[in-house]
């Protein structure tokens, strides 16, 4: 194939600075030019032109040739902006500050994570009784430019033991490593290819885990993920040796998972076809030569087994009630019609449930903030965490035998504070609280309900400077994501601190598709009730202007993954709703997602073209597929080059349709993040380099000069 790009020149004047009116910079940008094949596909009679195609293969040097051009282009215009160096310094300022993780104990050791401001990956403490913290591991030493990932420690019955996952440059792909936590020693145990899988442990001896057989033919980021398997890995031997527990070789789409429970009598079996409902099978080990036991053999509802009580399990379903029950199952009689509720159903959503010291510690989510209940055993409540203002709890972990929990709590405006708490006198101590360089009590978050399209009700969350005027001049920055049963629930973004500063306002809707109000409200945003998730957005967007927030001209919208489809939709159907787009890591490409990686996972909550009435929908909003020759918000698409989960040919192919039909004088950019994935466990180096490029983009485009 001969040379298919080129990069010519591009001109973009200074901006003025000294606190002078900005002045518009931008004359043409010249975009690489990128060569168009004749590919089209037919779908029930309709023939949809690929053009760009090529870019789909991410070994082929001419795309890679491409990248480099794209990168050049998009680099030399946000080398012009003035403040841009500005915008990294305080965004290094601010980030530079001890972060902790919540602690979580085994044994008579102490597990925590923590950063000391601005180290590329956060370090694995340990404690072991009243000792002192020592460094278990830090990945920061495993690769020059801070790109090794460490997730998902697990440690054995009594914590001898941890198992720990590394992912490089940003890839869903790990190896899972074993140490000797007394003494620090790794051992010989390393398990390659494995990806979205667990590890759970029997007794010290050993552990289950999900895998997949090795990639072939060097698309290792972009092949599509098939027959998944479960092993059980001998600690000491060889992966080779690893015995199969499980595998279904009549449906290669699904995906397995196996995890004992507390005292390893019940090994639960849960499989998947996509990311919304699971089946669910059990082995009793303390019999021998048990078989499965099929609790549940669809995928309709959501099944996750909490623990065994006796011979009974404790599952959060939401069988029967999409806002989640927690009920005892006995795998003898594993039909709803015996099942005993623990927990019923609410007019509030329960999110999660935990076992600590006889207790159930139940976490609800009411109009997008945390509630959190102390139950018995039989479902009696006893107590509940006093918790602030609009909120999010994240992690409780605790332990059958320790009388202590730890937690953490976390505001639009505050970072992670982390608590201690008692469940002999129910009373809450703070065990790490961060200092920042921001002050917290100049700002405000409050919540709204506006109407969408249709009249439905949506919560958004809007955060600014209190007394802030509201005369439709503010900067505004809007995001959305609205998908896969994921609740948009109060969160704090360092990087966000520098919009607030200058002015900015925050706003986040908590649209249909996620899981804020149960499964109803998830269903509303899928397959062919998409659209609703754009109406709830655009709506946003509206509702943010009327109020006099903000104004179209003064708007930005992003989201990310399930929310760069989110934007890319909003962009192609309301051009006119933003100033600023920012599509980052999106599916943009309907008709051909499920083709990629674990793509067809997605179908729950998309449908794929393989489905004519799908197909039909899918097509009506595809951002691929429906860019026009109208002129668009200025636009940074925003990807990785080590995407292995949403893979960036999906952005590569938006971008490059947005260049060559977009009018007007907006630019229509792609920054494509080397040895970066879809976000899990990019450095913080990496970080701060993309907010400062958003934040400058932005605030450029938006007529923002930062006083910084």
């Amino acid at each position: 194939m001969k040379r298919l790009i080129y990069l010519l020149p591009m001109s973009i004047l200074a901006a003025c600075t000294g606190g002078k009116k900005q002045e518009e910079t931008l004359s043409a940008i010249a975009y690489p030019q990128t060569a168009k094949v004749d590919t089209t596909d037919t779908y029930f009679g309709t023939k949809i032109a690929d053009p760009y195609r090529w870019l789909e293969d991410d070994n082929s040097p001419q795309t890679a040739e491409w990248v480099k051009a794209e990168n050049k282009v998009t680099y030399d215009y946000l080398s012009k902006i003035p403040y841009r160096e500005n915008i990294r310094q305080r965004l290094t300022k601010i980030w530079n500050y001890t972060k902790c993780g919540t602690p979580f104990k085994e044994g008579e050791f102490t597990f925590f994570f923590k950063n000391d401001g601005v180290q590329n990956q956060s370090v694995l403490f340990v404690e072991e009784g009243k000792s002192e913290a020592r460094v278990l591991i830090d990945p920061n030493t495993l690769s020059k430019e801070g790109t090794t990932a460490l997730t998902s420690p697990i440690p054995c019955k009594g914590g001898k033991l941890l198992a720990y996952q590394l992912a490089q440059a940003g890839s869903d792909w790990n190896e899972i490593h074993v140490m000797d936590v007394k003494t620090g020693k790794e051992l010989k145990d390393v398990l390659k290819w494995v990806k979205f899988s667990g590890v759970s442990w029997k007794g010290d001896k050993g552990f289950y885990y999900s895998h997949y057989d090795v990639p072939t033919g060097g698309h290792d980021l972009s092949k599509k993920n098939e027959f998944m398997k479960v092993y059980f890995h001998t600690v000491g031997e060889s992966q080779e040796k690893d015995v199969l527990v499980y595998e279904d070789k009549e449906h290669p789409t699904r995906n397995f998972g196996a995890s004992l429970t507390d005292d390893e009598r019940f090994l639960v079996l849960q499989g998947s076809e996509s990311t919304s409902g699971n089946s669910l099978m059990v082995k009793d080990l303390s019999k021998p030569n048990s078989v499965y036991q099929t609790i549940v053999d669809n995928f309709d509802n959501n099944y996750g087994v909490i623990d065994n009580v006796g011979d009974q399990l404790l599952v959060i379903t939401d069988k029967n009630a999409p806002k989640y029950q927690l009920v005892l199952i006995d795998p003898a009689k594993p039909q709803p019609e015996n099942w005993k509720k623990i927990i019923p159903e609410s007019n509030d959503l329960l999110q999660s449930v935990s076992l600590c010291y006889g207790k159930i510690i139940a976490k609800f989510l009411k109009d997008v903030t945390s509630r959190v209940y102390i139950y018995n055993l039989d479902g009696k409540q006893e107590n509940e965490l006093k918790l602030d203002g609009l909120c999010m709890v994240d992690e409780i972990n605790g332990t059958k035998k320790d009388s202590v929990m730890f937690y953490s709590f976390v505001t639009f405006t505050n970072p992670t504070t982390i608590y201690k708490y008692n469940l002999k006198n129910n009373q809450s101590a703070i065990y790490f609280k961060p200092k920042i360089d921001f002050n917290s009590d100049e700002y405000e978050t409050k919540q709204v309900f506006y109407p969408s399209k249709d009249g439905t009700k949506i919560p958004m969350f809007i955060t600014c400077k209190k007394g802030l005027a509201l005369d439709g001049n503010n900067p505004c920055f809007l995001y959305g994501y609205g998908g896969f049963n994921i609740s948009n629930t109060p969160r704090f973004s360092t990087s966000n601190i520098i919009f607030l500063e200058q002015g900015g306002i925050y706003a986040v809707a908590n649209l249909r598709g996620g899981g804020e109000y149960g499964e109803e409200w998830h269903k509303a945003g899928t397959k062919c009730n998409k659209q609703n998730v754009f109406d709830d957005f655009i709506a946003a967007a509206d509702y943010l202007v009327k109020e006099k927030y903000t104004s179209n001209a003064k708007l930005a919208i992003h989201g990310r993954s399930n929310g760069g489809l989110l934007i890319g939709a909003t962009m192609t159907e309301r051009p006119d709703l933003a100033k600023v787009a920012l599509p980052g890591v999106g599916v943009l490409d309907m008709l051909r997602y499920h083709k990629f990686t674990i793509g067809y996972a997605w179908a729950s909550d998309y449908g794929t073209s393989a489905d004519k009435s799908e197909f039909d929908c899918l097509i009506k909003y595809s951002p691929v597929h429906n860019v026009k020759e109208v002129e668009y918000p200025a636009t940074m698409v925003l990807t990785g080059d080590h995407d292995d989960r949403v893979v960036p040919a999906h952005s590569f192919k938006f971008a490059a349709t947005l260049q060559e039909k977009h009018k007007g004088s907006n630019p229509a950019l792609i920054r494509i993040d080397v040895n970066a994935g879809h976000g899990a466990g990019k450095p913080t180096s990496k970080l701060i380099d993309e907010q400062t490029d958003v934040w400058s983009f932005v605030f450029y485009n938006l007529g923002v000069q930062p006083k910084l």
